[in-house]
């Protein structure tokens, strides 16, 4: 029989702006461990510390923008564009853009505090 997920469970992120994260399948939300989906809305200026994490992490950005830096660059996803970041690798997130950013976070395994190792 089919799980529904009746609504998110909101998440609190990391960085220096208060940024939205509603986990629709995970580890909070469904205890599911092997996959999390995530809906992000981060404001104009979010930036959070980089992380090198144990996942892989696909994203898909609605509106706005995301900055991805990573080891050697940086790549600027516009809404309608889709980034993986890829488990093992430094990365680090910010909606610098005006409008910030809204996007969709699908993460192999699921999100973990435990699995993201952020910068100190």
């Amino acid at each position: 029989m089919p799980t529904l997920i009746g609504s998110p469970a909101r998440i609190q992120a990391a960085g220096n702006k208060p940024k939205i994260i509603d986990e629709y399948v995970g580890r909070v939300n469904s205890r599911t461990e092997a996959v999390s989906l995530a809906h992000m809305r981060s404001p104009s200026g979010w930036v959070e510390p980089g992380q090198k994490p144990e996942f892989d992490e696909f994203t898909v950005v609605l509106k706005g923008m995301l900055r991805v830096e990573y080891d050697g660059g940086e790549l600027e996803v516009q809404a309608g564009q889709a980034v993986i970041a890829h488990s093992g690798e430094w990365v680090r997130y910010s909606t610098p853009g005006p409008d910030g950013a809204e996007y969709i976070a699908v993460c192999l395994p699921a999100f973990s505090p435990m699995l993201v190792h952020r910068d100190e």
